[in-house]
């Protein structure tokens, strides 16, 4: 069933926030109303192997790993109506054009992804796919100090926060990362 008017749908938020599972809950919905759904993510999240989008908490739904944004183009089949993009901020800028593009051919867009990264700071293209979208879900975790909302990701480097100064990008889940509160949020600096 074609869509009438396209959207843009971001969900975001810490690591440990349910964005995956609510990304997927999206779609086995739109899968139940017969809708052609096909989601991408960034070959580079091989966490729960490269063919599905996994959950930390375990769900799953096929996708297609993608090395760069122009590969949903070339793989879009002409008949699906929404398309999700987990991991969005592994991605370039390019994806910002494009998840616009799709939604004014009317198609449905679900962008998952990480709001800030481990310093939290903006990561990616994530702020402007926020800005731009038609509907935005902000989740939160729990933090792992005191047990209240969680809006941040913290990295461990051998129990210890990470450095500022530390690469962006490392792909990883609980074995380096926790979910934490602005209070307990910790990114030394030299």
């Amino acid at each position: 069933m074609k869509h009438h008017i396209g959207a843009v749908e971001v969900i975001t938020g810490s690591m440990f926030c349910g964005k995956t599972d609510e990304l997927i809950r999206r779609l086995r919905r739109a899968a139940i109303a017969k809708q052609k759904v096909q989601v991408f993510k960034p070959s580079i999240d091989t966490r729960y192997g490269t063919t599905k989008v996994t959950s930390h908490a375990g769900s799953q739904f096929d996708a297609l790993p993608i090395s760069n944004v122009t590969e949903i183009l070339e793989n879009l089949d002409a008949d699906t109506t929404v398309v999700a993009i987990d991991e969005a901020q592994f991605l370039d800028e390019e994806i910002i054009s494009l998840v616009n593009k799709l939604a004014d051919k009317g198609l449905r867009v679900i962008v998952a992804g990480l709001d800030t990264d481990f310093r939290a700071e903006p990561f990616g293209p994530m702020p402007a796919l926020v800005s731009q979208a038609e509907q935005v879900d902000k989740l939160h975790a729990i933090c792992m100090v005191c047990a209240e909302p969680a809006s941040r990701t913290q990295r461990l480097v051998d129990g210890n926060p990470a450095r500022y100064d530390d690469p962006i990008v490392i792909v990883g889940a609980d074995e380096i990362y926790e979910a934490r509160c602005r209070e307990h949020h910790e990114v030394p600096r030299d």
